[in-house]
C-alpha cells in the first residue's frame, strides 16, 4: 500500500490575515458526531453524489493505487460494492471525516481529519474524492491547493459541494417571518454557483471541468425537512448564528409560509439541493496543453459549415 503520512487531526488554526472565518469547525464535528447514529438512513444527496464521483473514476483510463476520500460518511465506500468497474480501478481506499462517529461509518480504512489542514504528505495519493464536505471550509481555495500538493504529478481530483440555489425555498421563508432573532443566520450559507473550473486552475489544477445536478426532494413539512437536514449533519454551524434557540411560534410561522408559496398539489413542499460537481488533475508534464491563440490550422466558419460575415456586416 502507498504510505500515507497523518500529521496531525486537530482542526487547523486560522491565520489572521487569511480569509473571513465563517464556521465554527468543532461545531461542525460536533453536529456530524451527533448526525452519525441516523446518517445512513437519511445520506440520500451523499450517496447520489458518491455515486456520480464514481462514475468519472470509470470514466477515466487508469487505474489508482490509493484512493482518499474527504467527507461523506463513508458513502463512498457503500457505493463502491456495487461498482464492480470502480472496484477495479481503486486498489486501496481511504476514507475520511471531521467527524470521528462520522468517519467510523466507513466500511473501509478510516481516518479522522481535518480537511482544512490536510495532514498527508506531499505526492502521496493517486486519487482525491470530496464528497460534500468542502462548502463547509473557510478557505475553499486553500482547501483545494492542499489536495492538490496530496496528489503525485498526473493524481487525479473529483468533488462535490451544495451550491448555493440549495434550500432556497426554506431561506426566502426563515427570511420572510419576522422575529427577534435575525432569520438568514439560521441557515448556513452555501457558496454561489461559482466557477468552480475557474477556482480549480487557480488552485493549480490541470485541465479542470465542472458542472451542476439540481435535486428537488419533496416533504410533508418543512418541520421534516429540518429534520432531515439535522440527521444528515448539514445544520447551521456559523460563527455568527443566534445563540438563543428559536421560539416554537417562529418555526410554525415558517412551516405555514413555506407551505402557502411553495406547496405543490399534493400538499408537500419543495426542497431544491444544488450540488456543484468539478474535476481537475495535478500537473504533469505529459498532459495535454491548450492551444496558443491564432494556432488553428482551421476556420471555425468552414468547421461549422456556414457563412463568415465580417464585423460590422448583418446576416441575412
Amino acid at each position: 500500500m502507498t504510505p500515507v503520512t497523518l500529521i496531525s487531526s486537530k482542526p487547523a488554526p486560522q491565520p489572521e490575515d487569511g480569509p473571513p472565518v465563517l464556521f465554527d469547525r468543532r461545531l461542525l464535528a460536533r453536529r456530524r458526531d451527533r448526525a452519525a447514529s441516523e446518517f445512513t438512513a437519511y445520506d440520500f444527496l451523499h450517496a447520489r453524489a458518491a455515486d456520480d464521483l464514481l462514475d468519472r473514476v470509470e470514466s477515466v483510463s487508469r487505474d489508482f493505487e490509493t484512493c482518499l476520500v474527504l467527507g461523506g460518511g463513508g458513502a463512498v465506500g457503500r457505493a463502491l460494492k456495487d461498482r464492480p468497474k470502480a472496484q477495479q480501478k481503486i486498489t486501496h481506499l481511504i476514507e475520511t471525516d471531521l467527524s470521528p462517529r462520522m468517519a467510523g461509518l466507513s466500511e473501509q480504512t478510516a481516518v479522522c481529519l481535518d480537511e482544512e489542514q490536510l495532514p498527508i504528505a506531499p505526492e502521496s495519493v493517486d486519487l482525491v474524492l470530496a464528497c460534500l464536505n468542502l462548502h463547509w471550509t473557510n478557505d475553499l481555495v486553500g482547501a483545494l491547493i492542499q489536495i492538490n500538493h496530496a496528489l503525485k504529478p498526473d493524481g487525479f481530483f473529483a468533488g462535490a459541494i451544495l451550491g448555493g440555489s440549495t434550500l432556497t425555498e426554506l431561506r426566502q421563508c426563515l427570511k420572510s417571518v419576522d422575529d427577534a432573532d435575525p432569520a438568514p443566520r439560521r441557515v448556513s450559507p452555501f457558496a454561489d454557483t461559482v466557477d468552480m473550473a475557474g477556482l480549480l486552475s487557480r488552485s493549480g489544477f490541470a485541465l479542470p471541468v465542472s458542472d451542476v445536478d439540481r435535486v428537488k426532494a419533496r416533504y410533508g413539512n418543512s418541520f421534516v425537512l429540518m429534520r432531515d437536514l439535522r440527521a444528515m449533519g448539514e445544520t447551521n454551524a456559523l460563527i455568527e448564528r443566534p445563540r438563543t434557540p428559536a421560539t416554537k411560534s417562529f418555526f410554525v410561522k415558517t412551516a405555514q409560509a413555506y407551505s402557502e408559496r411553495f406547496a405543490e398539489e399534493d400538499g408537500k413542499v419543495p426542497a431544491t439541493f444544488e450540488i456543484i460537481h468539478f474535476a481537475g488533475w495535478a500537473p504533469h508534464p505529459d498532459q495535454p496543453k491548450p492551444k496558443r491563440p491564432g494556432s488553428a490550422k482551421v476556420r471555425l466558419a468552414d468547421a461549422l459549415g456556414v457563412t463568415e460575415h465580417k464585423s460590422g456586416d448583418i446576416a441575412g
